[in-house]
């Protein structure tokens, strides 16, 4: 008959790693003042024995930290920005503090693996509940309240909260054959991100259901970042029927689009006609016409989500759709009022 395996303790991680208890504590609770190689090396152990499963057993304590965790992928991003206003203002309206971590880049190596880690590290041993934003893994194990804000899968097994890509997208679709427009460049967001598979989706169907044909050429894989959408939109304005109009599935790509016009000698909307999707700041200055998803009521809707799940109360439904709208701006012209095609 097999022995049952013994819980991990606190003091085997202070003896795996070859310090004292009190150290291995103060790393736990989130202490700064343990240097940081020691920090790591703790982490690591911690890690390899398995002992942040215990840590999560915490939330069976009967004491609050009144400490939420944020975790996103990159917190100098715009949409990630507008996000943290929502949580702000609901924490200001809150008894909470907020702890904030982040990967530093959505396209780093490991990204999903670091955010497992760390929900199950922070759940209900430092913070009372996380918010995960823009997520690249598809589920957490937390006995802790999780809530998240564009998930990577339709239903995740927690609450969340997205915006109706779908429709939004279609309505953008919809605008754009309204001026006419049939050749239509498409740049999609990162590919794990139920929101951005959405977003695509509908361009795809849009098309069929006006009874045209997808083509391939047309879609270019981009990742939400204006850096790429630079090197997408030189692929697709380089095509021998180049599109006069693209769709940016979201503002960031749209301001690759409008670097990439400009160093390429075009006007928008004179010589190509633009659609972003999010409605950050930047798209007022720039003039264009893009989806409103209300990021920072995400936000804040979310944080509120999470503080009725902390304080055992049930939410009336797991998950909430922000509405989009269109935002009709000036990115935008009808077909034949585009100079290139008058020329």
């Amino acid at each position: 008959m097999r022995k049952k395996s013994r819980a991990v303790t606190i003091q085997d991680v202070a003896k795996a790693a070859g310090v004292s208890v009190s150290t291995v504590s103060r790393v736990l609770n989130g202490k700064v003042d343990v240097a940081s190689e020691t920090q790591t090396h703790i982490l690591s152990i911690i890690d390899d024995l398995g002992y942040t499963s215990n840590l999560a057993a915490r939330s069976m304590r009967s004491f609050k930290t009144n400490l939420i965790g944020l975790i996103m992928p990159d917190i100098a991003f715009p949409y990630a920005i507008e996000v943290m206003k929502g949580v702000n203002r609901a924490i200001a309206e809150s008894e909470y503090d907020l702890l904030v971590y982040t990967t530093g880049d959505a396209r780093k190596h490991g990204t999903a693996q670091h955010e497992q880690k760390y929900v199950s590290l922070l759940n209900n041993s430092i913070t009372d509940g996380v918010i995960v934003v823009a997520s690249a893994a598809t589920e957490f194990h937390s006995p802790g309240p999780i809530v998240s804000v564009d998930p990577s899968v339709v239903n995740p097994n927690y609450p969340a909260v997205h915006a109706t890509n779908y429709q939004g997208a279609m309505d953008v679709m919809k605008y754009l054959f309204s001026l006419g427009h049939k050749r239509i460049g498409f740049i999609g967001g990162r590919s794990e991100l139920e929101s951005a598979a959405r977003r695509l989706q509908a361009y795809r169907d849009a098309l069929t259901e006006a009874g045209m044909s997808v083509d391939e050429a047309l879609i270019a894989s981009g990742d939400f970042t204006a850096e790429t959408a630079v090197y997408c939109t030189r692929q697709l304005l380089s095509l021998d029927s180049p599109p006069t109009a693209i769709f940016a599935s979201n503002d960031q790509n749209a301001l690759g689009v409008f670097e990439a016009a400009r160093e390429m000698g075009l006007s928008i909307p004179d010589d190509l006609s633009l659609v972003g999707f999010d409605n950050i700041p930047e798209a007022a200055y720039h003039n264009l016409t893009t989806v409103d998803q209300f990021i920072g009521e995400m936000g804040y809707i979310a944080t509120n989500m999470l503080i009725a799940l902390i304080d055992g109360q049930v939410l009336p439904e797991k998950t909430r759709r922000m509405p989009t709208q269109l935002v009709l701006r000036g990115s935008c012209k009808l077909v034949q009022e585009m100079e290139h095609l008058t020329k």
